[in-house]
Parts: C-alpha cells; structure tokens; sequence
C-alpha cells in the first residue's frame, strides 16, 4: 500500500461525508461537482491555507504538526481512532515507507495458552492482527469450529504436500466463505467491522506485506470486500455483541471484549461471555421469549431462575469437539500437577519445612522438591 495513496484516499472519503450545513457553512450557490465539503472549505476552517491542505491531501506531508492534523480532524469530526490513524498515515507518507516483509507470528506463548485454557465459563481466543486466530480455549474453538475446518479460513490448499493447515483467518471465512453469512447473523456489520479493524492494521503496521497480500487476496476473491476497503473507515474492536447461527446448536447471541496483551504487540485477547438472557430485555418479542427459557432451563440447569450464560454454553459444549489426543484442561491440569503437589506439602507441613521453603525461594537457582506424602 501506497503510503500517499492511503493519505489522499482517506482525507477525500472522510471530506466526502459531511455537508457545508454539518459544519456550520452555507453551501454557495450552483452545482457541486463532488458530495461533502470541498478542499478550500476544509482549510478555512482548518486555519490553514488552501494551498496546504491541498499538498496535504495528495500526500505530500512533510513537516506537517499534530497541531494541523488535530485542527483537520476537528473539522472532519475524527473519532479518538480516526485522528490516530490520520497522524499514523502522515508518519508514513512522509518517511515514504513502502511494505515489507514481517514474519508471521507463529503461534502463541505457552502461558497464554494455559491462561486461555483456565477461562472455562466463555470462548476466548488470542488474534493477531491480521485477524489470524491463533490460539483458543475448548469453547472457541466449537464455537468457531466453521473456522477452524475452513479451507478458504486457511488459505492452505487441501491438496498441498504434507499438507499441514494454517491458523484460521476471521477476514478469509468472512469473504471467501460461503457459509459466512449464516453463520454470522449481522453479516454486513460484521464485515464492514473487519474491514475497518483491518484498515486500522494497516495504519498501525505500513509496511507489513502479508497483510497486504491478504488484502489483495480479499479484494481479488470478494467485490464487496473491495467496495467496503475503498470506504477508508477504521476501527477498533474492543467490545461488542456476537449473532451467530451455529450449525450444531442454532441461535447464539455472545458479547465480545476484546483487550490487546502489552506484553505481545499485536495480539489481541477476544472472550465471549454471554449476553443478557433475552426474556430480560425489553426489546425481546414472543420468539425471543421462549428462546430464553430454552436456554435457561436446557438439560442441565435445574430452575428457570439460572443465568442464561451456563445454558447456553452447555448448549456449545454439545459441539463435537475437534479430535486431538488431549483437551487443553487436561493438558493444563497436568502441567499444575507439580505445582499443587509442592503446595499441599507446604500447607501440611512443619513450621520448619515452609521456613525451608523460604530459605530456598530466596536463593537464585534453588529448586524446591516437594516431600513425599505420608
């Protein structure tokens, strides 16, 4: 992507969108060749001059201030997300960075991985930012399942030597998918959401070439993948709420939050837990009602009085779960094992052993081996 190109293209699109009366001007008489307010009428109120905005607006954003851009973005009524993205695009038109080759991330570290495993009352999983899945907890991996045994979700050939399958990628099951839309109930909100979360990727990130490529792809395999990229909008997605139409157990309607891991640039920490039983809010129709109920009170929970959230997912725990030789649980319950067992020995143990475990607690290097049970 065009450092340049991406500049010009958003400062027209987000011009495009307000009318002379939105911002307080009165449309001058005669026909407009173009919707929105025009280059001059931004620089007027912007306080700068035509001609700047102007080379600003082709790409030419050497030297420009955060105190120009912030003044632009007040004009274009910029969210908090916008004008950070406007500052990241005139950083990159004027270094002329162009796209680069950025190792994909492989996979996750083990501890994020263990910490996915111990959220066992919602589906959680860990994306990059090319919307790649990479890591989830037994619950997001049914949930997603049609991700996860997607081939265009991939992108690997099926019959490709040795053939090993990527991590699934949101944005490829969107587009290339065709049992997307009725999986994701609000399709087209969806899809204009990661399109926009995706335009956001590649402010942040200029010159990663794979998810350039991954652009390409989309646009090339879906025209309304293309149409909503030439929209510029862009976003963050940091909650929300999920309709899904899972094909094991119909209807899901999940919550989304969505937190980025300091510690792991780019990686973001998405959990679903349950929304509101419908039966509780006031916008619930008859249909609703009993689709309520019938999550309320499945197989087992014992009253109607239970919170929607445990029924529900019993109802994604009866989702085939994907053949492999050990459920995260039990891998992570046999990784404590040790660590439970040393603590069972410290808390029965004599005052000596726990001062003990102290003394070598505190010395570099030391290991601590727990006694043998009684």
């Amino acid at each position: 992507m065009d450092p340049r190109a991406e500049l010009r293209s958003f400062l027209a699109t987000r011009r495009a969108r307000l009318s002379p009366q939105e911002v307080g001007l009165t449309a001058a008489g005669g026909h407009r060749r173009v919707p929105g307010l025009r280059r001059e009428e931004v620089a007027l109120l912007a306080g700068v001059s035509a001609e700047y905005y102007t080379r600003l607006e082709r790409g030419r954003a050497g030297g420009v201030s955060d105190t120009v851009l912030d003044a632009i973005g007040e004009v274009l009524r910029l969210d908090d997300v916008e004008r950070s993205h406007l500052r990241r695009l005139a950083r990159s038109a004027t270094t002329g960075r162009r796209a680069s080759d950025r190792p994909a991330t492989a996979g996750i570290r083990p501890s994020l991985q263990w910490l996915l495993d111990a959220i066992e009352g919602a589906p959680a999983f860990i994306r990059d930012g090319r919307l790649n899945l990479l890591g989830a907890n037994e619950l997001g991996r049914r949930l997603y399942s049609p991700h996860f045994d997607s081939q265009q979700s991939t992108g690997e050939p099926e019959d490709a030597p040795d053939h090993a399958p990527g991590a699934p990628n949101i944005a490829r099951f969107v587009f290339l998918d065709e049992r997307a839309p009725a999986f994701y109930t609000d399709w087209d909100k969806v899809a204009g959401d990661i399109v926009a979360t995706m335009h956001a990727e590649a402010g942040r990130v200029p010159g990663d070439r794979g998810l350039l490529d991954l652009v390409v792809e989309l646009c090339t395999g879906n025209p309304r993948f293309r149409g909503l990229w030439e929209t510029q909008d862009v976003m963050e997605q940091r909650a929300g709420v999920l309709r899904l139409h899972h094909p094991d157990v119909g209807d899901l309607e999940v919550c989304m939050e969505a937190t980025p891991l300091a510690a792991d640039p780019g990686l973001t920490l998405v959990v679903l837990p349950v929304a509101p039983p419908l039966a509780r809010r006031p916008d619930a129709g008859p249909a609703q009602d009993r689709r309520a109920q019938d999550l309320s009170t499945g197989p087992s929970s014992p009253t109607h009085e239970t919170a929607g959230g445990a029924a529900l997912f019993t109802e994604i725990g009866r989702i085939p779960r994907r053949d492999r030789s050990e459920a995260p649980a039990d891998r992570t319950n046999r990784l404590l094992e040790p660590l439970r067992e040393m603590l069972r020995g410290v808390r029965s143990g004599p005052r000596c052993l726990r001062d003990q475990v102290g003394r070598q607690h505190r010395q570099p290097g030391a290991t601590f081996r727990a006694p043998a049970a009684a």
